[in-house]
């Protein structure tokens, strides 16, 4: 069982086909590199959609978790652990909150957003039972429960679905009146506005500057809780902690995951005020695995490297070198770049070729990326990854382009 071919033919009879990967097998990683089962190595540009910000087997991490591997793994919250008071206390720190909610997937943490933020719209801002909207964003994507994907745009996520959950309304990504408009149709009853600061499943798309701080004022104006959802963006990538820190804006509630758990095992969280999250009680929200001691002691781990500062200068110093590189390219198959800290979204000319065959064409020359809507293709490297990673990224685009 060492061939690419087995592995692959494994996989398609035995394993739902809810993903079409690249024809690669990966057995092994270090830092910004994967190895696949036949020896061949390449370049990690998707890293995990930002789970992997730290790279793979991360010294420090693995570590931590080995350690923690042989103490104690889950207890359930049916009890206390030595591991998660810690892990809040530190993560309550790297956010500015008074509290945070521990859960497991990303989905989860935006459920959890969703749901305390009706809870506080029902018990603090006083909306008739039954009545609490959500505001989200057109060109959102945050996750692929039957709630969240019931407020997504994607035909692929929402068919054959539904029925989904009421009380969401969309209004136009960046666009600061359509968003004024949503909170006035809906007379009071609006607890939240659910936004990602970056889009990174529609290609890295970049709010126009000034609209996260004008969605703070409206939010405070209107008494409506601003909730971010920083799954992909937090926790480095963009060249700051937060992306939302681009713009000095403290949302109510942070929504964070992937990078949390250190490319080692699913560990998510919202942070709060102890206003917003002082609404949740014993037996009205949980999860068997939320807040265990593995997951808490790896995340601790994490919130140790960011504090640091180390790797939001390094995704603000590399990032810069990777978007002089990529738009040097433009008008040379590329037709536009859109790129915050080490992370950037680009869009090739679709008369040339799709954004799969854009990544099928790099992954023979030692780059895996991911394509999305067409012709877009994002890119976003480990942390940990070098200027001459960056730059083999760069030439190989280029080659391909040509």
């Amino acid at each position: 069982m060492t061939t690419t071919r087995q592995h692959i033919d494994l996989v398609e009879t035995y394993a739902a086909h809810n993903y079409h990967p690249l024809p690669v097998v990966l057995a092994s990683g270090e830092g910004a590199w994967v190895t696949d089962v036949e020896g061949r190595r390449y370049l990690d540009c998707l890293a995990g959609y930002s789970a992997l910000n730290f790279g793979h087997g991360h010294p420090r991490l693995v570590a931590r978790a080995a350690e923690q591997l042989h103490r104690l793994t889950l207890t359930s919250r049916a009890f206390h652990n030595d591991q998660l008071g810690p892990f809040a206390r530190a993560l309550a720190e790297l956010t500015g909150k008074d509290m945070v909610l521990p859960m497991n997937s990303g989905a989860e943490a935006v459920e959890t957003a969703i749901k305390v933020s009706r809870k506080w719209g029902y018990q603090v801002k006083g909306v008739a039972p039954g009545a609490a909207t959500i505001i989200t964003m057109s060109g959102n994507f945050h996750g692929r429960t039957t709630t969240i994907v019931g407020f997504s745009e994607d035909p692929d996520a929402t068919a054959d679905h539904g029925p989904f959950t009421p009380g969401f309304t969309r209004a136009r990504y960046g666009d600061l009146a359509a968003l004024t408009a949503a909170i006035d149709a809906s007379a009071g009853t609006t607890v939240a506005v659910l936004l990602e600061p970056i889009q990174g499943e529609g290609g890295v798309v970049l709010p126009p500057d000034g609209f996260l701080r004008g969605v703070r004022e409206l939010c405070t104006e209107r008494n409506v809780l601003m909730v971010a959802d920083e799954i992909q963006s937090g926790l480095g990538r963009t060249g700051r902690t937060f992306a939302c820190d681009h713009e000095d804006v403290v949302p109510d509630i942070y929504v964070l995951g992937k990078a949390l758990g250190g490319g080692i095992l699913p560990v998510s969280a919202i942070a709060a005020d102890r206003a917003v999250l002082d609404v949740v009680r014993p037996g009205t929200h949980g999860s068997t695995f939320g807040g265990n001691p593995l997951a808490a002691a790896v995340g601790h781990e994490v919130v140790g490297l960011l504090a640091t500062g180390e790797y939001q200068e390094r995704a603000r110093v590399l990032g810069k070198r990777l978007v002089a590189g990529l738009e040097a390219l433009v008008g040379s198959g590329l037709v536009a770049v859109r790129a915050r800290g080490l992370w950037a979204g680009v869009d090739v000319d679709p008369t040339l070729m799709t954004g799969r065959q854009v990544c099928e064409a790099l992954m023979a020359r030692g780059v895996l990326a991911k394509d999305t809507h067409g012709s877009t293709v994002r890119f976003a490297p480990p942390l940990v990854c070098t200027e001459d990673d960056v730059d083999l990224l760069v030439s190989a685009l280029r080659d391909v382009l040509a």
